[in-house]
């Protein structure tokens, strides 16, 4: 039989801390963004206002006639021809929420997620920054993300070299590699942790020249950012944390289609499309008021 061991703890004066004694605890998150519904302007232009109403009741029409559980692409609508004071109306209503999108390539959009979640405004903008497309889309992720990070990458890794001082790298490579062969694509992710692993200069290289950033990259704010940005091998994403005080807590890679820190729940989206339809309704009463005025 092995001894037992027994751990010895001191008791007695000068074994405990001091009353006095500061306690050190890590920092609390400064800021939690939540839901707060868009007031509706006072002093807005009346047509405005309602043009801007008729714009969000269609998008919630197409929002209620779509589930958001099936395989179909959710409700989108077009932006352009909206007149520029119905459509900074709009903008207010819809406000910012936790997710911000860019693609960068011979298309570049600019897409940023509404207070409701999973609604998104999405612009398409040429290389002086001009509006060529712009449009309200529904979903867990807007469609032209997906689309652009799988049109840029391939379907496997690119040959690679050792250099002398990779350590981790092979290993993690090697079941990069193994999971986009085998793996369900219904499978939830499967995560590689590189903070738990001691990386070499070499190492990080490796990497590097194993997963080339791709286009897209997400912001998504919470406790802190989280960053998620596609690679150029098609279902590899980098997926970085980091606290309120922006330091790197987390560094992982993930394969799968996209990560879910990024994609509204089809929870969300019922949430929002109530919220929404709440939201119109007091545009309704708004624009009722005016018109009585």
């Amino acid at each position: 039989m092995k001894d037992f061991p027994v751990p010895v703890r001191a008791i007695g004066p000068g074994s405990q801390p001091e009353d006095d004694a500061e306690l050190d605890f890590l920092p609390m998150p400064r800021e939690m963004n939540t839901f707060a519904m868009p007031r509706v302007p006072e002093q807005a232009d009346p047509a405005a206002l309602a043009a801007s109403r008729d714009v969000l009741a269609s998008f919630l029409a197409a929002l209620q006639a779509w589930d958001p559980k099936s395989a179909t692409k959710g409700p989108r609508v077009d932006m352009i021809g909206t007149s520029p004071a119905a459509l900074e109306i709009t903008n207010q209503m819809l406000g910012e929420g936790e997710v911000s999108i860019q693609i960068k390539g011979g298309r570049c959009w600019r897409i940023q997620e509404s207070v409701f979640t999973g609604l998104w405004r999405c612009c398409e903008v040429d290389a002086e920054g001009r509006l060529l497309a712009d449009w309200m889309e529904a979903g867990a992720v807007p469609e032209v993300a997906l689309e652009a990070a799988r049109a840029a990458a391939a379907t496997g890794l690119p040959a690679l070299e050792w250099p002398a001082g990779a350590m981790n790298s092979p290993a993690l490579v090697a079941e990069i590699g193994s999971q986009l062969q085998t793996r369900n694509p219904a499978a939830r992710a499967h995560v590689i942790n590189l903070t738990l692993f001691p990386m070499t200069p070499d190492d990080h290289a490796v990497l590097e020249r194993a997963l080339p950033v791709g286009p897209v990259a997400m912001i998504s704010r919470g406790f802190g950012n989280c960053h998620v940005t596609s690679t150029l091998t098609r279902d590899v994403w980098r997926v970085q944390y980091f606290n309120s005080m922006n330091t790197l807590i987390l560094n992982t890679l993930e394969v799968v289609g996209v990560p879910e820190v990024a994609l509204a729940s089809t929870e969300d989206l019922a949430d929002s499309r109530e919220r929404l339809s709440e939201l119109v309704q007091w545009m309704d009463e708004s624009v009722a008021e005016q018109a009585q005025a």
